[in-house]
């Protein structure tokens, strides 16, 4: 009888222990965040960890469809102009302070403080006077942003913009503490010091290994989230992340390498995800000096010509990109039916090679005498992207060279006219709207990596922004991306799917064309 009540006591001792143990999520990531100052940052993987960390106004739920976050509901008037936006009173920062409308002010006036250098302050231009006050015009009062009371956030806007809400997803609409920010300065993002309030806080960084987060016993919806601890991992190297995952130390893989696709296919069928993904691939151009022969349009067109967007789609990426001959994806939302695309799509690769040796030829270039270089941060799907391209170039007598980059500084180097050749580059959709993608050309834009510069197209992308009839707007946008194509400022070649593999144990992770998968709807079997 002893032995009977001692085991059981054992045994309801050991189910006790697992109740409360930590639930641990290892995500592997793209690469390290070069910043967790959301206001410097401007990649997909850094997104990732900022909505782990902060909750916006509006968030996205599994599915990436904009929901309500720190706001509870909001007021939009009949013209479209003012949303006015009423806060959670139990919202919260992970030191139990409350959340306030002021720390969004804060916040909106922090990023278009010219100061901040916020290379993607421009995602919050249809803000009333956004654009003057970032570029040093007028006063930071001035932006169309008031905190009428503690709970109560007024935004004005310059036009009507019908996807406002699903751009305050993004990390650019996110609240900042300001104590702790005007208190620490640059260090406000240090462990100890980053005060948050999303589903999870920041407990250590460090590079090259992981970012740990535990979750915020203070966030409004705490009960609902069933990850105890984030672990992010970065892998520049996907297959190491692939490696990790089949030892079950890594439950998800933000990507997958494109070499090995029929490896995944074959022996990780169950767990790989494949999904439609609202984004570009393509490449910047611009030439390393003031004299490149990529400065005339000729031969920028001759080059886009002979890349052949097929073979990297079904050779390089194992078709899980499509070939792409637009910077705006397919599908995408308030666009013109069909999209736009470059004129020799449909053309005969043999056609467009002789054609591309013409415009050579115009543009006063002998057979061999150019040479280039190809820019590309670190990734082994990158690389062989990179290398065929190369290849494709050589068929009109280019000579191309690779220059490999780290992927945390990479970026940084071309928003800050870092000189190059062409360079690789992909933009997400940070809302379902081509004005989005077409943005990134416009004048003065630190997005825009090839410094390409065209009144014309800047008219076009100020008269979309202030037409309100949906149908005309989009015609504006299309005559837009046609001018910005017909130049190529850009080499559009691929469009984005998103392929991850996901352990059988996590649940809540639903596919979707945002690739929006926040811990905070995550779970472990």
């Amino acid at each position: 009888m002893f032995k009977k009540i001692l085991l059981a006591s054992v045994c309801a001792f050991a189910f006790t222990g697992m109740a409360n143990a930590e639930v641990v999520l290892n995500r592997g990531n793209d690469t390290d965040p070069a910043t967790l100052d959301h206001h410097r940052t401007s990649t997909v993987s850094e997104g990732r960890i900022m909505k782990d960390l902060y909750d916006g106004l509006v968030i996205q739920d599994a599915k990436g469809i904009p929901v309500a976050g720190t706001a509870k509901s909001w007021d939009i008037s009949e013209d479209g102009l003012v949303y006015t936006f009423h806060l959670r009173d139990d919202a919260k920062w992970s030191n139990g302070d409350p959340v306030t409308a002021g720390d969004f002010l804060f916040a909106y006036r922090r990023i278009m403080n010219p100061a901040t250098a916020a290379g993607y302050a421009s995602m919050l231009f249809p803000i009333k006077n956004a654009e003057d006050v970032a570029g040093g015009k007028k006063p930071l009062e001035d932006l169309g942003v008031e905190a009428v009371d503690d709970l109560t956030l007024k935004i004005t806007l310059n036009a009507p913009t019908p996807y406002f809400l699903e751009l305050l997803t993004h990390q650019t609409g996110l609240p900042m503490h300001q104590k702790s920010v005007e208190a620490n300065g640059d260090k406000f993002t240090t462990p100890g010091k980053m005060v948050t309030n999303g589903a999870f806080m920041l407990e250590s960084f460090q590079p090259n290994d992981k970012i740990v987060m535990k979750k915020n016993p203070n966030y409004y919806a705490a009960d609902d989230v069933k990850i105890d601890v984030v672990n992010w991992i970065p892998f520049e190297d996907r297959a190491s992340c692939m490696r990790r995952f089949e030892a079950k130390e890594v439950q998800i893989c933000s990507d997958v390498p494109a070499e090995q696709i029929d490896y995944v296919k074959k022996n990780l069928a169950n767990e790989f995800r494949l999904a439609p993904y609202l984004g570009s691939y393509y490449l910047p151009i611009k030439g390393k000096t003031a004299d490149s022969k990529l400065k005339d349009p000729r031969v920028r067109e001759a080059i886009s010509m002979v890349i052949d967007r097929e073979f990297l789609s079904e050779q390089v990426w194992q078709n899980t990109m499509l070939p792409g001959y637009s910077l705006v994806p397919p599908g995408i939302n308030n666009y013109v039916e069909g999209g736009v695309q470059l004129e020799f799509a449909k053309e005969d690769m043999l056609e467009r090679e002789d054609k591309a040796k013409a415009l050579l030829k115009e543009a006063g270039i002998e057979p061999g005498s150019l040479s280039i270089e190809l820019l590309y941060n670190t990734s082994e799907n990158n690389k062989n992207t990179m290398a065929a391209i190369a290849d494709m170039l050589s068929n009109i007598d280019i000579k191309a060279s690779l220059n490999e980059t780290e992927g945390a500084t990479y970026f940084n180097f071309l928003r800050e006219d870092g000189p190059f050749d062409i360079a690789r580059a992909g933009w997400i959709g940070d809302y379902n709207d081509p004005q989005n993608f077409l943005f990134l050309m416009g004048t003065g834009i630190s997005f825009n990596y090839s410094k390409w510069s065209n009144k014309d197209y800047d008219a076009l992308i100020a008269k979309a922004a202030a037409t309100t009839d949906m149908k005309a707007r989009a015609e504006v946008l299309a005559d837009a991306e046609r001018l910005m194509l017909k130049e190529t400022a850009v080499i559009p070649i691929l469009y984005y799917s998103s392929r991850a593999l996901v352990s059988d144990r996590v649940e809540g992770y639903d596919d979707n064309l945002m690739d929006a998968h926040n811990s905070r709807w995550l779970s472990l079997k």
